[in-house]
């Protein structure tokens, strides 16, 4: 696997620990609002820590395979200085996350 077939998910620990018991990622309260699983690919984390989560703690970096993502699920669409994002219209079964590593507190 390559990194070109990963995407990324900045969650508070709160949400990861639901999906885990849960056994489905289903998105944050944004996620939920704008119809989809906000991700970056990974020269999209840093730029998206800091505009959505630079003040906040106990955050974790969810890598998701994108291979074992629904086909049609994803799509990569224009978002922030006009840079295409990924996008999950659905929910993330977690056999597709491939890593979980905790962000330093600001």
């Amino acid at each position: 696997m390559s990194k070109k077939n990963l995407i990324y998910k900045i969650c508070s620990q709160s949400e990861w620990d639901d999906a885990c018991a849960n056994g489905i990622y289903r998105g944050s309260k944004d996620d939920a609002r704008d119809g989809f699983i906000h991700f970056s690919a990974w020269e999209q984390v840093q730029g998206t820590y800091e505009k959505h989560f630079a003040d906040q703690s106990e955050l974790l970096l969810i890598a998701v395979n994108t291979e074992k993502l629904p086909e049609n699920d994803l799509k990569w669409e224009v978002s922030r200085n006009g840079a295409k994002f990924p996008h999950l219209y659905g929910e993330l079964n977690l056999d597709a996350v491939v890593n979980v590593e905790e962000l330093p507190d600001p």
